[in-house]
């Protein structure tokens, strides 16, 4: 009988103290990764390993490169990245955003995707085998209402996960990206009630996603059975149809 299918991995999940990185921790820790679990919430991530088998917590700012790499360099080398860590500005028209939330989202939305990216990369090209997939989301290829900042920021990442798949197939190196629709999460708790009914409504299957569901598509975009998938984009939404 084989082993689990991620046996003898290493996996770093970004912003994996809560919400939909701690259930690809989780689920990933299940699947026998060595889950390290990176989260400028030291004590959430720490938490949030101890629910998870053998997964271990360090603290990490990925908006800062110095701390992507520290991270890196005191908890890796790893052969599995998960750039989940994120924030949004839901709810603000783009004529109210200001420029200090702009370059915040940009920080860790997409600097963020490009810092921990750059760290793990050496590692996984000198071992020739390694599995990225970034936390997109349905606003970055459909674009969202009264949130276009969160949307560029999410769009640019799937520009970005193509672009280092094409530099990286040679390694071994599969980079895919996810984009859920509504899920269940407490930053998407966060709208208003009409808001969530009318996101809700516009799935196919009229109801909000689990974060478990999600983790369910990074587990498969990570395992040997998606090795010849790559620069691809997952819609986890519910077959959501209508506008954000």
């Amino acid at each position: 009988m084989s082993g689990p299918p991620l046996a003898g991995h290493r996996a770093l999940v970004t912003g994996g103290a809560s919400g939909i990185g701690a259930a690809v921790a989780a689920r990933l820790a299940a699947d026998g990764a060595a889950v390290v679990i990176g989260d400028i919430d030291h004590a959430g991530a720490r938490a949030q390993a101890e629910r998870c088998q053998g997964a271990e917590a360090v603290h990490l700012d990925v908006t800062d490169p110095a701390s992507a790499r520290a991270a890196v360099a005191g908890a890796g080398p790893f052969d599995i990245l998960v750039n989940n860590a994120g924030i949004d500005l839901a709810g603000v028209f783009f004529g109210d955003v200001t420029p200090d939330q702009w370059r915040r989202l940009l920080a860790v939305n997409l600097e963020g995707v490009f810092a921990c990216t750059q760290a793990v990369l050496p590692a996984m090209q000198q071992g020739r085998w390694g599995r990225i997939v970034n936390v997109s989301s349905e606003a970055g290829r459909f674009g969202a209402k009264a949130d276009a900042v969160y949307a560029a920021t999410k769009g640019a990442v799937i520009a970005f996960t193509r672009s280092i798949a094409m530099e990286n197939g040679r390694y071994g190196i599969t980079v895919n990206a996810v984009a859920p629709g509504p899920i269940e999460t407490p930053l998407f708790r966060r709208l208003p009630a009409k808001a969530i009914e009318k996101v809700t409504a516009g799935t196919l299957l009229r109801r909000l996603g689990a974060p478990e569901e999600v983790a369910a598509a990074v587990a498969f975009l990570v395992s040997p059975e998606a090795s010849y998938v790559t620069a691809e984009v997952l819609g986890v939404s519910g077959g959501m149809f209508l506008e954000m």
